[in-house]
């Protein structure tokens, strides 16, 4: 079980746009069904793990966003309409031993923010970094740092053209 993360960044370094949503949501060539990677990306995973503040706005779409993975949350509260299948834990520690226990040999996708992905870095659980960099300058919102930590170790793996001049850049964490 590898625990990875995927997310999106402006070429100036924002993951969000200046009025908060993901980076991708702002880049033509996504918003016009290319699918940036993700789709190979979720081959291999098996759970979802994300913070309270990613999994909530699920709770109302028409459509479940998680349909084959198993579903971890963090957060202090289970949120009203949680379903029951969906594991929750206020203990990062505890929640990864959740996963541990329920997790039978495929990956784990990392969904959420810069402060979501560096609690589970600094608790050594992240294996992968993917970045996809858009051809965009936002020149507001949120960076991926200061919230991750420069002492993270990357390992340059490998990376790849994305339609519309996106590149994935894809690091391993030591």
């Amino acid at each position: 079980m590898q625990i990875r993360v995927r997310m999106s960044m402006s070429a100036d370094g924002y993951v969000t746009t200046p009025d908060g949503w993901p980076a991708l949501t702002a880049d033509p060539a996504f918003v016009s069904g290319q699918s940036h990677g993700i789709r190979e990306f979720l081959v291999g995973c098996e759970a979802a793990l994300m913070a309270r503040t990613t999994f909530e706005p699920a709770l109302t779409t028409d459509r479940w966003p998680w349909p084959t993975l198993n579903v971890f949350v963090l957060g202090s509260r289970r949120p009203e309409g949680t379903p029951d299948h969906v594991v929750s834990d206020s203990d990062p520690g505890r929640l990864l031993e959740k996963l541990g226990s329920a997790n039978q040999g495929g990956d784990v996708h990392l969904v959420g923010g810069p402060r979501t992905i560096e609690t589970f870095r600094a608790l050594g659980a992240l294996d992968k970094l993917e970045l996809v960099v858009l051809p965009l300058l936002f020149g507001d919102g949120l960076r991926l740092t200061p919230s991750l930590s420069p002492d993270a170790e990357l390992t340059f793996e490998r990376e790849r053209a994305l339609p519309g001049g996106s590149v994935e850049i894809v690091y391993g964490l030591t």
